[in-house]
């Protein structure tokens, strides 16, 4: 199973937590006493709703044990725990008044369940809210759909990565089921990169990553090289020499009512 890297994630701290902060700014909870971060990595999104809701209790949950024992380490005023979003929400004996979760759903399988299973553990008037990267269609993924599943490479992964995402069409039929009062929304974030290289160490933490680590070290190099070669192409320059890195993201907030 591929491993995550807290050290490698944090690299675009700012980045990746932006959409946290925009997220957490459309939830309206008047006091809310007790949150859950599913997927909190390494607790930086965590961190922001600690900030927004300073009375709250806070729970910041990650499957990965490197993610957890990094948000420990660097928030150490709030709980955070290793949970598996695909098995342990009966494990849960308690409600939230707010489910925060923020780019994690995109790893975990079966959406129809696991969208259930976050809006079933608010309490009545909680808030459900979700953002998941629809940024699949963008050039950095082409690539690597395409190099992957080319002549050279193919044969060398056992399987191919699965995106669990919905369409939004799809969120939006779900969400109607469970609530009639919800919100959807897309944000195109245009990351500025100082080089290609940047790109590559943004997803080397991630959509990279369980490539990589199925190859040996050479292999591995190598394949981030063909990788590269392509991005190049793929991403201009601009005038003051930085690249535009276009990161699209899909945002929606359900209400539990009683």
């Amino acid at each position: 199973m591929a491993q995550w890297n807290a050290e490698q994630y944090l690299k675009f701290k700012r980045e990746r937590t932006q959409p946290s902060y925009d997220l957490a700014c459309r939830i309206d909870v008047k006091n809310p006493q007790s949150i859950i971060d599913i997927g909190c990595g390494p607790g930086n999104s965590t961190c922001v709703l600690a900030d927004k809701f300073n009375e709250a209790y806070i729970l910041g949950v990650d499957k990965s044990e490197n993610m957890i024992n990094t948000a420990k380490k660097d928030y150490p005023l709030i709980d955070f725990a290793v949970f598996d979003a695909e098995k342990d929400f009966d494990k849960i004996n308690r409600g939230f008044d707010i489910v925060f979760s923020n780019a994690c759903i995109q790893w975990v399988p079966s959406h129809y369940t696991l969208i259930r299973n976050m809006f079933n553990i608010l309490n009545p008037g909680g808030v459900l809210a979700v953002q998941v990267p629809i940024n699949y269609k963008e050039s950095i993924h082409q690539i690597i759909n395409e190099i992957s599943h080319n002549s050279k490479w193919s044969a060398k992964f056992k399987t191919q990565r699965e995106f669990y995402t919905l369409t939004p069409s799809e969120y939006f039929d779900l969400l109607s089921e469970i609530t009639n009062d919800f919100s959807m929304w897309e944000t195109v974030y245009y990351h500025r990169m100082k080089s290609h290289k940047d790109i590559m160490e943004w997803y080397k933490g991630t959509g990279l990553r369980p490539y990589l680590e199925a190859l040996s070290g050479a292999e591995a190099a190598e394949f981030e090289n063909d990788i590269y070669s392509e991005v190049v192409k793929a991403y201009p320059v601009q005038k003051n020499g930085e690249i535009i890195f276009r990161f699209p993201r899909l945002f929606f907030t359900a209400v539990k009512h009683n």
